[in-house]
């Protein structure tokens, strides 16, 4: 058994992991869960998908459409944020949480697939535009960085809760996995302020949720 350390990487190792990080976040059933989806003890449901008329499947996969693209943007927000991040332990805090966002990403694919709905084909353009705003974020300090996170968590929850409301009673699979996704994304947002998180101001709270806005109406259709 060696005893060697584990090998430093160095940046070309770090660019190398961070463009394969992009390529399996915005390529379709390239994201493996670390958990399983909290739809699968409902297996036993059979064809539960024949019980949604046409339209019902057409909205909850528009509705799917928009969590997935929201995941899409926290997997960029994430790793621009751990990019820029001042201190290691901040780094590695934004790493882990993109970890736990993965089961999300792939719960939401997972289900999309089963609605016979696809992913948005604008996912590559809003990886983009959100690595940037995390890198942004990273670079005007951890504290702002860490508030960001706490007020993207905020708004992510709303959609959320909102979804909850329009889904059918008797989808029961989706419901389960929006309401795993929730109680998920409240931890991240108070963890966030834990660490530090600086309250953002209802301006800029509500600056967000324009963008949020443009986001869920593009992704819905698209």
């Amino acid at each position: 058994m060696s005893d060697k350390p584990p090998r430093k990487l160095t940046p070309v190792d770090q660019l190398i992991m961070g463009v394969d990080h992009i390529v399996r976040t915005v390529s379709p059933g390239s994201t493996r869960a670390h958990r399983e989806s909290p739809a699968a003890k409902l297996d036993t449901i059979q064809n539960d998908i024949e019980t949604l008329s046409a339209q019902e499947k057409k909205h909850i996969g528009g509705l799917m459409r928009i969590n997935h693209t929201g995941e899409v943007c926290a997997q960029a927000l994430y790793q621009g944020q751990a990019l820029t991040a001042k201190t290691e332990t901040i780094r590695e805090a934004m790493h882990e949480s993109a970890k736990e966002e993965e089961d999300h990403l792939a719960w939401c694919e997972e289900r999309l697939d089963q609605l016979q709905s696809k992913p948005s084909y604008l996912n590559p353009l809003f990886y983009g535009l959100s690595f940037g705003i995390g890198a942004l974020a990273g670079v005007a300090g951890d504290k702002w960085s860490l508030g960001f996170v706490a007020a993207t968590e905020d708004q992510v929850c709303q959609h959320l809760r909102s979804h909850l409301e329009q889904l059918p009673e008797h989808d029961e699979k989706t419901r389960a996995i929006l309401t795993q996704m929730l109680s998920d994304e409240e931890h991240h947002g108070e963890k966030a302020m834990e660490h530090g998180g600086v309250a953002f101001n209802p301006p800029a709270k509500k600056l967000m949720t324009v963008i949020s806005k443009l986001m869920t109406a593009t992704s819905y259709r698209f």
